[in-house]
């Protein structure tokens, strides 16, 4: 069966709101505005939904001048523009990873704050700054953005199908935050990609994504449940992690449209990394 791009996503801010895109940029660190914000806290450490379940709650638009930040219930909003409003550098930790960022704003940081009822600060990566890759898993010289590892995560939509069929709800694919989403395939299918290409962009599989309590709050309204982990936990979970999506690094910059065909040249064989369905 054809395998094709149904679904595009950015998250320009991280866990902030996903926007979908009918097509999508592809740079060096993965899609245009992925991720290239992030709010920190009082130690510059990022802020995310794991902590913050609030977050959830604000929606991010494109516009031409910006980014439209805007709050699902009281629609208390904040135009961000493009370009930091300062010039003033720290340093930033992502997870095991310290690198330099902007301060975006004195009015974002007291916005945020506000919204969010903790102190926080808004904080952009400048072209500069170069995030390697985690190099057990991508050669050297490949680099993201402020998100957890990876430029890219892909997700196929029979997998998620395959969950809710397993689900007493079913759940949308927010839950899972994927930049890619493709139709056709079977369910888990992007466990197997090693090499495959969209348009002429060469993407390449090196780790099954990990989730965690992310995966379980309601992007409507910030509530916690025990889903998905507690059903995945039953067949996606190996060596103490829980499984869902594929984590990508690529070569090449150019355009990926919702309708591209997605052509895999190699998939990988077994090996401890991988979860490999029975499906070839």
């Amino acid at each position: 069966m054809m395998l094709q791009v149904s679904q595009l996503y950015i998250y320009p801010i991280k866990s902030l709101g996903g926007i979908s895109l009918n097509k999508a940029t592809v740079t060096e660190r993965g899609f245009e505005h992925d991720r290239r914000w992030m709010l920190v806290d009082n130690n510059r450490r990022f802020l995310s939904q794991r902590e913050v379940a609030h977050m959830a709650l604000l929606k991010v638009e494109l516009q031409d001048n910006g980014l439209l930040v805007s709050h699902k219930t009281t629609g208390e909003s904040l135009l961000i523009p493009f370009k930091p409003l300062t010039t003033k550098t720290c340093e930033v930790v992502v997870w095991d990873d310290t690198c330099e960022a902007i301060y975006v704003s004195d009015e974002a940081d007291k916005w945020f704050t506000k919204i969010l009822g903790m102190n926080c600060r808004l904080v952009y990566m400048p072209d500069n700054t170069k995030r390697q890759v985690d190099e057990k898993y991508a050669p050297d010289g490949k680099i993201t953005s402020f998100s957890d590892a990876y430029p890219f995560m892909i997700l196929g939509q029979a997998t998620l199908d395959d969950l809710n069929i397993r689900l007493s709800e079913a759940l949308p694919m927010d839950r899972f935050r994927p930049n890619i989403v493709f139709s056709g395939g079977k369910p888990f299918e992007e466990d197997l990609f090693d090499d495959f290409t969209i348009g002429n962009i060469n993407f390449n599989g090196v780790k099954l994504c990990a989730r965690c309590i992310l995966t379980t709050i309601d992007q409507t309204n910030a509530e916690k449940t025990k889903e998905p982990l507690k059903t995945l936990a039953k067949y996606r979970r190996k060596n103490n992690n829980i499984y869902f999506g594929q984590n990508l690094i690529h070569k090449g910059e150019g355009i990926v449209t919702v309708g591209d065909s997605l052509q895999v040249i190699k998939y990988h064989q077994n090996n401890e990394r991988f979860i490999i369905p029975d499906i070839l």
